[in-house]
């Protein structure tokens, strides 16, 4: 069972669930006005449970798309963004909201944004479920923040160590001999 691999819960299934109401609302604010239908970009994988959670609330149009973005190998960030799978559709003149799992050394998402704007993104807005701001190594920060959290090892919902735990509803420590 891999929930014996976890050593405490977080940041609980509640929790999340409670704080994507309140995200949604002040996303639905943001975009009110908003013309074009909001183009939402999952940064996969691990942004695919709290996006889902997340758009339901959305009462304003969008279109969502997917990218696969990656600066890690293993558990360890080498600091060389690349994309694996771009979008299927063009964010030329559109508004953008990236969805993230967690903001860690910000590296990945300072690229991403960055190559939104060189495509003619009108407006880029990050939303991300975890900030853990002690990580940081570029200036980048989210625009909506779920939770901010201390510099530990998480998995669940939708964070993986070797793309296990994501399945997890909750948001959870891992114990250290598993990743050590």
């Amino acid at each position: 069972m891999i929930q014996n691999d976890i050593e405490r819960i977080l940041v609980s299934e509640e929790e999340i669930a409670a704080r994507c109401v309140e995200l949604a609302h002040a996303l639905e604010t943001h975009y009110k006005d908003e013309k074009e239908p909001v183009l939402i970009v999952g940064l996969l994988r691990g942004s695919v449970p709290f996006m889902a959670e997340l758009m339901k609330r959305f009462s304003f149009p969008c279109e969502i798309d997917f990218m696969s973005v990656s600066s890690y190998s293993g558990s360890k960030s080498t600091g060389d963004v690349k994309i694996n799978k771009d979008m299927d559709v063009s964010c030329e003149n559109r508004p953008v909201l990236i969805v993230e799992d967690i903001v860690d050394t910000g590296r990945t998402l300072k690229a991403v944004k960055h190559l939104f704007f060189h495509r003619g993104a009108k407006d880029v807005k990050i939303v991300s479920l975890l900030d853990k701001p002690d990580r940081r190594v570029v200036d980048i920060e989210a625009d909506y923040v779920g939770f901010t959290i201390p510099n530990e090892f998480v998995v669940g919902y939708g964070l993986d160590y070797d793309q296990k735990y994501r399945n997890l509803p909750y948001i959870g420590v891992l114990k250290r001999e598993i990743y050590e």
